[in-house]
């Protein structure tokens, strides 16, 4: 018939929507959660009061307030670091958060304790892998290899863990590393703050030399779980975990003491974990952010590059110290 729609639905009549008032809605956005005007001269604790408690804003005050509380409690505040933030020259903060007692306990992967190393050697790390590759030359600095598996050898055999072993040496033979006072691995061997690390055989570039001990590495980070894991259980009522920039290794590696320190009987609730990288990825959004808070505690992902994020972070704890 000419005129009418062939379509079986006719449209609705729009005269019947409910309708209510903006007052009534239940909204997520106000202005009085908006962000302020910095004001010249309030200083970086100025500055995190402009922020808007909106999202990551609200968030990044959640990690300040958690990490204090934390210090305040005398629960750990474990640090697992990823290589990149070495590489990006943040040592010196992180030594003085140690000072400060905002580190309780350092958690790496093997590539992290590597460029840690190498500071201490020689006051710089990080190859142009692209070039270095082209010639076999790729981690193949026979200092890095040779005292680093000597370190771990003699600590190993020791009965210490990884992070112990190396950095023992680095203290015992403080001569041969001009730069060792911006060494992590020293200055939390000198301060007697724990420092585990969680090795992959076959990732770093000491597995590529004669000296590697396959059997030393493997004793020395299961011993290094098995202490990380004891830590860990102490993060009930009040503890904070921080991973910045790990995507598998030690993301996988907190789900696993979380298990073990559960299976022995540790409630293991209420909680803060934190992922902070620049890019947000599936293992430490789940197993750092997710899974271990799901029933109580509180998983926040903050997004952002280290070399800004962390020495944000850094001064807002600073600042917001009694």
């Amino acid at each position: 018939m000419p005129g009418m729609s062939r379509y079986a639905h006719q449209p609705i009549d729009s005269s019947k929507i409910r309708t209510r008032s903006i007052q009534q809605r239940v909204t997520k956005v106000a202005v009085e959660n908006f962000a302020k005007v910095h004001q010249r001269g309030s200083g970086l604790a100025g500055l995190i009061q402009t922020l808007p408690k909106i999202l990551a804003g609200s968030d990044f005050r959640l990690v300040i307030d958690a990490v204090l509380a934390a210090r305040s409690m005398k629960k750990p505040i474990i640090w697992g670091l990823g290589a990149h933030v070495i590489k990006c020259g943040l040592n010196p903060v992180l030594i003085d958060l140690m000072q400060r007692g905002f580190v309780t306990t350092l958690a790496l992967n093997g590539a992290g304790a590597i460029h840690d190393f190498e500071i201490a050697i020689a006051g710089s790390t990080s190859e142009d892998v692209d070039s270095e590759l082209e010639r076999g030359d790729f981690g193949m600095s026979h200092e890095t290899a040779e005292w680093m598996n000597e370190a771990i050898a003699q600590g190993v055999n020791r009965g210490l863990g990884l992070g112990e072993a190396v950095g023992s040496y680095l203290v015992e033979n403080f001569g041969r590393f001009p730069f060792g006072s911006v060494s992590l691995l020293a200055a939390a061997f000198q301060r007697s703050i724990p420092v585990t690390v969680h090795v992959a055989l076959g990732t770093d570039t000491i597995h590529n030399h004669p000296s590697t001990d396959g059997s030393l590495l493997g004793r020395g980070s299961l011993q290094d779980f098995r202490l990380l894991t004891a830590v860990v259980r102490d993060l009930n009522e009040g503890g904070v975990y921080l991973n910045c920039g790990s995507a598998v290794i030690l993301p996988e590696v907190f789900l696993k003491a979380i298990s073990v320190a559960r299976n022995l009987g540790s409630p293991l609730g209420h909680f803060t974990t934190v992922n902070l990288d620049f890019l947000q990825q599936y293992r430490p959004h789940h197993n750092v952010v997710k899974r271990p808070t799901r029933v109580s505690g509180q998983g926040i992902e903050l997004t952002g590059h280290h070399e800004l994020m962390i020495p944000l972070l850094a001064g807002a704890l600073i600042e917001s110290e009694p």
